[in-house]
């Protein structure tokens, strides 16, 4: 089985994962900002940095608690020129082997996800990108950049004015 190429990979092994909280700082290069940027359909990526924290939750459960800053720049949905855009934000997952997601469920607030745990690493890099996709706003815009509407369409020029015609006209 192979496994994707992360663009900003920061394994943790579970084994450092002791009694104490395991805390580490992560900022992403310039070549995994660029990457994370084509990834995500983002004109730029200038920064992107988080405080992540690693804390026993049981034998085989791991809570991750990260805050997150980030600046970039999409494209605007209307006139495609650059929309600057920063985000500050925070998340938590729980790791745990996939049979025990039902039970971890209950355990935790309902605005925590549950990942399940294969192997003995955990990719605090990739849980930093994948949260901050989704922070992303959806649809970029200016603020002063504003849609064409059309015209309403001339109902004698539209596909059924043939059948307007031919209903209009006086029977035989």
């Amino acid at each position: 089985m192979s496994r994707a190429v992360r663009e900003f990979p920061r394994p943790v092994p579970l084994a450092r994962i002791g009694v104490e909280p395991y805390r580490q700082e992560i900022e992403a290069s310039e070549a995994e900002r660029d990457a994370l940027a084509r990834r995500f359909d983002l004109l730029s990526l200038e920064r992107l940095s988080a405080s992540v924290e690693l804390v026993r939750r049981g034998p085989d459960m791991v809570l991750l608690h990260a805050v997150f800053t980030a600046g970039f720049a999409q494209s605007c949905v209307i006139s495609l020129e650059p929309v600057e855009g920063a985000i500050a934000d925070e998340f938590t997952l729980l790791y745990g082997p996939p049979e025990r997601e039902e039970e971890a469920g209950a355990t935790v607030a309902e605005d925590i996800a549950f990942e399940p745990l294969l192997g003995e690493t955990i990719d605090i890099g990739e849980a930093v990108a994948q949260e901050f996709s989704l922070a992303l706003p959806q649809f970029p815009r200016l603020p002063d950049a504003e849609p064409e509407i059309a015209a309403e369409p001339d109902a004698a020029a539209g596909p059924f004015a043939a059948l307007a015609r031919l209903s209009s006209r006086p029977a035989d």
